[in-house]
């Protein structure tokens, strides 16, 4: 509490007493890792291997680490199937990304090999190609009146950062620039 000095009108701190100014006592380390994890997982769901980094970074002991882990599985507090299923379901609709950026996501955030698979095999080819012409369609604007090569490369690129196939990307930029009424001569002889 501040309390205000009648003559200048500021703010005055009262003196601390010794008891106050005394250093709070260790905090167990198992309860630190708990709050740690809960404060990460209310921002946002997070792997188990994100919050091991997470823990780990901050000096807490590896068996500690583990045994705060497994106790928030057990209780299903991480869960890496459930959290990489939302993640593909999100990054492919809103970002638009394709298997192969969903797949380098998601191991990057340290979920195991065969969860990855099963959550991107989630995604439907053909919703996959759906998503690639909406994306194609909306960046033609920006490519008209461009030379053809010029603007096949900067749509066939712009798919391939997203993580579409090569055969995907090169049919859809020529089914897009087809419906769209440019000339595709190019493609058709890829």
């Amino acid at each position: 509490m501040v309390d205000r000095d009648p003559v200048a009108g500021r703010g005055v701190r009262p003196s601390r007493s010794a008891a106050d100014r005394r250093p709070a006592p260790p905090e167990d380390p198992e309860t630190r890792a708990r709050e740690l994890c809960l404060r990460l997982l209310t921002a946002r769901p997070r792997t188990r291997a994100e919050l091991h980094r997470s823990l780990t970074r901050r000096g807490i002991d590896e068996e500690v680490v583990e045994r705060v882990l497994s106790r928030f599985d057990e209780v299903g507090l991480i869960d890496d199937a459930a959290f990489a299923e939302t993640w593909v379901r999100s990054r492919h609709t809103h970002q638009g990304l394709g298997r192969r950026a969903l797949t380098a996501e998601l191991r990057r955030r340290g979920v195991a090999d065969e969860v990855v698979a099963a959550a991107v095999s989630e995604v439907d080819p053909e919703a996959e190609e759906e998503r690639a012409r909406e994306l194609v369609r909306r960046r033609l604007g920006s490519v008209r009146g461009r030379d053809q090569v010029t603007a096949v490369r900067r749509l066939v690129g712009m798919l391939a950062r997203k993580g579409y196939g090569e055969g995907l990307a090169l049919r859809v930029v020529r089914d897009e620039l087809r419906r769209a009424g440019e000339e595709t001569d190019l493609l058709d002889e890829l």
